[in-house]
């Protein structure tokens, strides 16, 4: 996996793990356990109550737990883009070994690209069969260390508490090798791993710090909300003045309660804060549309319809259109008139309020006029099905392609000046112009992209030239070409998508 630069300011910091793995064969257990080993009374008073993370202690080295297997926020955390764990624990029962679920974990992992260890689990059971578990997991892509490949065992009973410390230690290895920092000295980003409205203290959220510093006082943003951290605590409740990379931490003082998955940061003032969150609700024609996974967006709807038999109608017309590409998200289905209530949801969820055969409610159909909401009713089903296709397909980003158009051999280089060069070649394919992208490969390998500034030929300015010609050009980019290098000359172009 490729490693980042390591900053100035870095250090070494714990690793952040997940665990995942098909239903029953002992996810939670076996966090149940490791807590149960690491996490005891007499130390900590316990956790007194379910925050999504947690931390142990092994050997003098921290390690940070995502709790809940399977935890929303890792799938969440995942599908936005946002870098969760760096490191998979997938659980699989030693005496019923890959599962569908397994596959899936198995696929999730490999998406993310952090190392795995796989915990055979269930060791303690009559029926249990690890070297079955090594050899499916082979069959599965998953090639372990005892059958020559590199991803480590341990093999462990959740109920007997067996192979934990040996498990801690494999993550600690792992962790090691992969080098993991966190800057102390920039201010602090991570991810919400859990949120929720405390009656008492009002919204309350799990953080996650990825990297840098979380303190008492800090202004903090997340796309949907902003505040001041007024009350900061570790994952047994105990106050703190500041947080370290990797620690999960519990806050109190946000505006109203976060997303889980959402990624969060410092800013210097509430002012700057409240800006990225204006920028990112910034409303697109056809209302907002969120990104959930790579290359998926989604479409909010709110339908109303006179009786229950035509919203099963619709949900089963809405099941056969594809959303593989957009996905269509049914937030609220009722039978009855369009009301105050369902205007309100459209500005929360930013979703289309969709009505067949049933009347708008005076007073909800003011507001909306007032909040400029559209509100669309239909009589037949089959228009409103092709409305909502319509405005699948409106949702769909433009997909870039790119056009190979040509290559010049650089022969000479005749002048260099900071981020600009002017040098000589021949073009070997294809036709090259003024104005097109370009990648600088030197022997086959990808050193930097720029672009041409100008074109000539004969100490004269063209606009194009094909392949067997010899011509100069003003190159502006982030590597310095040398004679021998190719010149890759090439544009996109936005393409809509299909449905």
């Amino acid at each position: 996996m490729k490693k980042e630069k390591p900053e100035k300011d870095s250090q070494s910091r714990p690793p952040i793990v997940v665990v995942l793995g098909h239903v029953d064969h002992g996810k939670s257990s076996l966090l149940e356990a490791i807590k149960d080993l690491k996490i005891t009374e007499k130390e900590s008073g316990g956790i007194t109550q379910h925050i999504g993370a947690y931390e142990v202690e092994e050997k003098g080295k921290k390690i940070t737990f995502i709790d809940t297997p399977g935890h929303e926020a890792f799938t969440a955390m995942r599908s936005r883009g946002a870098k969760v764990a760096d490191i998979a624990i997938l659980v699989v029962a030693a005496d019923e070994s890959i599962k569908p679920q397994t596959k899936e974990a198995i696929l999730h992992i490999k998406k993310t690209g952090i190392p795995i260890i796989v915990a055979i689990n269930k060791i303690d059971k009559p029926s249990a069969d690890p070297e079955k578990v090594k050899r499916d997991l082979f069959k599965n892509d998953v090639l372990v260390e005892s059958m020559g490949g590199k991803v480590p065992v341990a093999l462990t009973s959740a109920k007997e508490k067996k192979g934990i410390s040996e498990l801690l230690e494999l993550i600690l290895l792992v962790a090691e090798m992969e080098d993991l920092k966190g800057n102390v000295q920039k201010p602090g980003e991570g991810v919400v791993i859990e949120g929720y409205l405390d009656k008492q203290r009002g919204p309350t959220a799990t953080l996650l710090l990825r990297d840098g510093i979380l303190k008492k006082g800090d202004i903090i943003g997340t796309r949907s909300t902003f505040g001041k951290v007024k009350i900061l605590e570790n994952f047994q409740g105990e106050l703190l003045d500041k947080a370290f990379p990797s620690m999960p931490c519990i806050i109190i003082g946000l505006e109203k309660t976060p997303q889980v998955g959402e990624k969060f940061e410092v800013y210097p003032d509430v002012e700057s804060a409240q800006k990225y969150i204006e920028k990112k609700e910034k409303k697109i024609e056809g209302g907002e549309v969120f990104v959930i996974g790579e290359d998926k967006r989604v479409l909010n709807i709110i339908l109303k319809a006179d009786v229950q038999g035509s919203l099963e109608a619709m949900a089963e017309i809405f099941k056969n259109l594809p959303q593989d590409k957009v996905v269509l998200r049914i937030i609220k289905s009722e039978v009855g008139e369009i009301q105050e209530n369902d205007i309100k949801l459209v500005k929360d969820s930013k979703a289309r309020i969709l009505g067949f055969r049933v009347k708008i409610n005076p007073i909800a159909k003011d507001l909306a006029e007032r909040e400029n909401i559209k509100i669309m009713t239909f009589d037949i089903i089959y228009e409103l099905a092709q409305e909502v296709r319509q405005m699948m397909e409106k949702r769909m980003a433009a997909e870039k392609v790119r056009i190979e158009l040509g290559k010049l051999k650089v022969l000479v280089i005749f002048l260099t000046d900071k981020n600009r060069q002017i040098v000589g070649g021949k073009i070997t394919e294809g036709e090259i112009k003024k104005g097109l992208s370009l990648e600088v490969l030197r022997k086959d390998e990808l050193l930097g992209k720029g672009r041409i500034i100008n074109l000539q030929k004969n100490k004269k300015d063209i606009e194009k030239a094909g392949k067997g010609e010899e011509c100069g050009i003003l190159y502006e980019g982030n590597v310095k070409i040398e004679e021998g290098d190719v010149l890759q000359f090439y544009t996109e172009e936005k393409v809509k998508k299909d449905l």
